[in-house]
């Protein structure tokens, strides 16, 4: 019998939002709304799939390893140099090349609880150390995390905004936060919900910044439609970059990914409606849950955090949720037991969302024995 490692038999398997047939079958419901991964109600850039569709006769073959068109067209588009930018199948699996290629045994990875399941993921697989701050008022706790650098600290990870609480940390915060990081302590940034965020003034476009140890990852499967194909890159210094291509998988992303990518890059119109959509929809459902009464994190991201009196609560409307079709994400996995994450939807799927909200939330705080 093979042995398993100590720290892989404690490992605990990813587990997604509930697919929709998944849910169908086990329901024998026809009507399902899923509002639980942060994906694009409108679905993929039309661009996308006009670009997909011409490209899908070239399957047989492999794909450049240097991804040089896709790489050139994110050099353009964000006015960058080619050497910083590396391509991946998301950001999970660029975090998982940048705990490879920069941490060794005894190493900490350093990052805060209640934020993506990703970085836990890819830290405890390999057996790292990994130390968490907790949450301040469901903010990332940026001082915190500096006084919990120690000599060991290798990895710094940092979400903003942050999943799943769609909380973001300001641009003074984090100039002040990256000026005191030691240089030897290498800090991931991860901008998975730039594009909703990035209007604020305060926001800290981390491709703005020219730091020796830090290293930008973002992605296209949120705002870009393009989940389903997994796709996304990380910026940085080039000796950085360079050790991430000697680590990352040879021909990955895979070709309709880089060929889509650069379609949606240029596709600025629906770049907009999602943006548009997005907040009318989490408008509509941050005035309904103040209506019931329901508490919410302030978000800069497509997604709301609510929040119960307990996990037990959680778990009781997750399940009443999905019994009326409707997918959303308890996100105790996550580091936050009581909490549910919903993400915007179409106006049509919102509308179902809150009605099945404004049905089951009453009846769970009579069974529950909780007045507001």
């Amino acid at each position: 019998m093979i042995k398993i490692p100590k720290h892989v038999q404690t490992l605990k398997p990813y587990k997604a939002g509930k697919p929709i047939d998944e849910l169908a079958r086990e329901k024998g419901l026809t009507k399902i709304v899923k509002l639980a991964s942060n994906e694009n109600p409108l679905g993929p850039s039309p661009k996308a799939v006009e670009v997909i569709n011409r490209y899908v006769n070239e399957l047989h073959r492999y794909t450049n390893p240097s991804a040089y068109k896709l790489v050139n067209a994110i050099a353009e588009k964000y006015k960058k140099n080619t050497s910083q930018i590396v391509t991946g199948s998301g950001s999970d699996s660029l975090i998982q090349y940048i705990v490879t290629a920069f941490s060794e045994t005894g190493d900490e990875l350093l990052s805060s609880q209640g934020t993506f399941i990703g970085w836990y993921v890819n830290v405890n697989k390999y057996g790292f150390k990994s130390v968490e701050v907790p949450l301040k008022n469901y903010h990332i706790d940026l001082d915190g995390i500096f006084n919990s650098i120690s000599p060991k600290t290798k990895i710094i990870y940092l979400a903003n905004p942050n999943n799943p609480t769609g909380t973001m940390f300001t641009k003074n915060e984090f100039d002040s936060f990256l000026n005191k990081v030691p240089e030897n302590i290498l800090v991931v940034l991860d901008e998975a919900y730039t594009v909703y965020a990035e209007s604020n003034p305060e926001y800290p476009n981390g491709l703005t910044y020219e730091k020796d140890n830090l290293i930008v990852l973002r992605t296209l499967s949120k705002a870009y439609g393009l989940a389903g194909l997994r796709i996304g890159f990380a910026y940085g210094p080039e000796y950085l970059i360079q050790q991430l291509y000697k680590v990352k998988l040879p021909f990955e992303p895979n070709l309709l990914a880089q060929e889509a990518a650069i379609a949606a890059f240029d596709d600025d119109e629906f770049l907009k409606k999602t943006v548009e959509m997005n907040e009318k929809s989490l408008q509509k459902m941050k005035k309904k849950f103040d209506e019931l009464g329901i508490e919410q994190v302030p978000t800069a991201a497509n997604f709301i955090l609510i929040l119960f009196p307990s996990e037990e609560f959680a778990i009781d409307f997750n399940e009443e949720c999905l019994n009326r079709g409707l997918i959303v994400r308890h996100v105790n996995s996550f580091g936050v037991p009581n909490g549910i994450r919903i993400n915007s939807g179409t106006m049509e799927e919102t509308d179902f969302a809150l009605e099945v909200i404004s049905e089951i939330y009453p009846a769970l705080l009579e069974k529950h024995s909780i007045k507001i």
